[in-house]
């Protein structure tokens, strides 16, 4: 739309190419081309003049340094050799010639402990003192076979005398232990009487036991078999006031009339019950149907509800339609009425000051 508005306005509208302007631009940039190459050759032959003067200046400083090294060392040649300096008995070549040995022997006063000059076993008698060391060691060596023969000698004879105290002391043992185990076997046998004689009363005694118990057992069954208990004498349950007192911990059960009249009220029970279930079924029932005539009346009303909105919606969308094809009729209109405005010149222009 923006671009549409710049085209079809008349008054900022341009249209063709100003060729007199681009070729005064063309002139101008030929002229400030040539101004630029002008002052880059001036730069360049500036740059060239001053790396010949640079390099002059570096040969003329270089000579002037080589110069001033030769005489420093014709000066140092003349003037400041080795031997005149102060220094020089310390880096005089010859001075391990001239110099004097270290020590000159064990108790030279010159080999202090700072010195470092004598260490222990760097004496000047050192072959001597390691023969006498040797012959020592030897020596030293000899009397310690000595000492361990005579070691194993003694360790041998206690060996021997320990042997023969464990060997006696070892049959003493055993000599006991063959007295006690004499002596065990007699309390054994002792004991194992003993046990016999306790085991047969034992055995008496808990005969005539067994014997007491199955006749008190028997005369024990025998009661109970006679009494009331086990008989199931439904008199034993009738109470002291009367025949409907009942003792409960001797009551043995209902007479069959009782029983009969209880299966009766369970029979009208179990039919009260089935009354009660048929009549919550129907009432089911009819919740059921009703529910089910609810929904379907629902689902009725909102279909019709779809298609009411379908036919509004169809009804806005024709509507829509129209109206855009009157809009488009009017858009059209209008541009037709503002292009037949424009005189045929004047538009030609415009067209051809637009498409420069």
């Amino acid at each position: 739309l923006l671009r549409r508005d710049r085209i079809f306005n008349a008054r900022i509208r341009t249209i063709g190419i100003d060729k007199d302007a681009l070729d005064a631009q063309v002139k101008e940039r030929k002229i400030q081309e040539a101004a630029e190459k002008a002052r880059h050759e001036r730069f360049a032959h500036d740059m060239k003049k001053n790396d010949k003067l640079m390099c002059l200046l570096e040969e003329r400083q270089k000579n002037e340094i080589k110069e001033m090294n030769r005489d420093l060392i014709e000066f140092h040649k003349n003037f400041q050799r080795p031997e005149t300096r102060r220094e020089f008995d310390l880096n005089d070549p010859q001075a391990l010639k001239k110099d004097r040995p270290a020590r000159v022997s064990d108790d030279d006063p010159r080999c202090s402990i700072s010195g470092l000059q004598k260490f222990m076993g760097e004496d000047l008698n050192y072959d001597q003192r390691m023969k006498f060391q040797k012959e020592q060691l030897r020596e030293w060596s000899l009397q310690q076979q000595k000492d361990w023969k005579n070691a194993l000698a003694d360790q041998k004879l206690a060996d021997d005398l320990y042997d023969k105290f464990r060997i006696e002391l070892d049959r003493k043992i055993m000599e006991e232990q063959r007295k006690e185990e004499e002596s065990r076997r007699i309390i054994c046998t002792a004991t194992k009487n003993f046990n016999r004689i306790q085991v047969a009363e034992l055995d008496h005694k808990n005969e005539l036991e067994k014997a007491q118990k199955i006749k008190d057992d028997m005369d024990e069954i025998t009661c109970l078999l006679r009494g009331d208990f086990l008989s199931e004498n439904p008199e034993q349950a009738i109470g002291p006031l009367g025949k409907h007192h009942v003792l409960v911990d001797r009551w043995k059960g209902m007479n069959q009339e009782q029983l009969m009249a209880i299966r009766e009220f369970q029979k009208e029970q179990a039919q009260e019950k089935l009354r009660v279930r048929e009549q919550e079924r129907r009432v089911d029932a009819e919740w059921d149907r009703q529910r089910l005539q609810a929904a379907r009346a629902q689902l009725l009303w909102e279909r019709q509800q779809q298609r009411q909105i379908r036919e509004q919606r169809r009804g806005l969308d024709d509507m829509n339609a129209e109206l855009s094809q009157e809009q488009k009729a009017k858009n059209i209109y209008l541009k037709e009425e503002e292009y037949s405005n424009i005189p045929t010149d004047e538009y030609y222009a415009q067209f051809n000051t637009t498409t420069r």
